[in-house]
C-alpha cells in the first residue's frame, strides 16, 4: 500500500486499475478511461457496485462486458463480491472519455 494512502482508498485504486483491464471491443480503449463506468462503491460487506453503460444499448457484447467487469472487480484484494448494473440513463456520448482517450481517438 502507497504511504498516506487508507486501505479503503488503495481497495478503489485497485477496483479502478482492474476496470482499466478491460477493453471495449468495438473501440480499443478501457472502459473505465472511455467513460463507461459510471459509478463504483464498496459496502461493509466487501461487495463492489458498479454502474456502467455501453457505447450503444445494440452493443452485441453487453452481457459480455458486465461478466468481463465482474471477473476483473472480484479478483481485486478486500472485494468480496461484484454487482454490475447495466445503466443507459444518461446515455453515454463522447465527452465521458479521458482527455487522454480523446487525443488518442483523434477527437482532439
Amino acid at each position: 500500500m502507497s504511504p498516506g494512502v487508507s486501505a479503503d482508498e488503495q481497495r478503489m485504486e485497485d477496483i479502478v486499475a482492474a476496470m482499466r483491464t478491460v477493453m471495449d471491443p468495438e473501440i480499443p480503449v478501457n472502459i473505465y478511461d472511455l467513460g463507461l463506468i459510471y459509478k463504483v462503491s464498496v459496502n461493509e460487506l466487501n461487495i463492489a457496485s458498479i454502474e456502467m453503460t455501453l457505447t450503444a444499448p445494440g452493443c452485441p457484447v453487453a452481457g459480455e462486458m458486465v461478466g468481463w467487469v465482474q471477473k476483473a472487480v472480484n479478483d481485486v484484494t478486500g472485494v468480496d463480491a461484484v454487482m454490475v448494473k447495466l445503466v443507459f440513463d444518461p446515455p453515454w456520448d463522447q465527452s465521458k472519455m479521458s482527455e487522454e482517450v480523446k487525443l488518442e481517438l483523434g477527437f482532439m
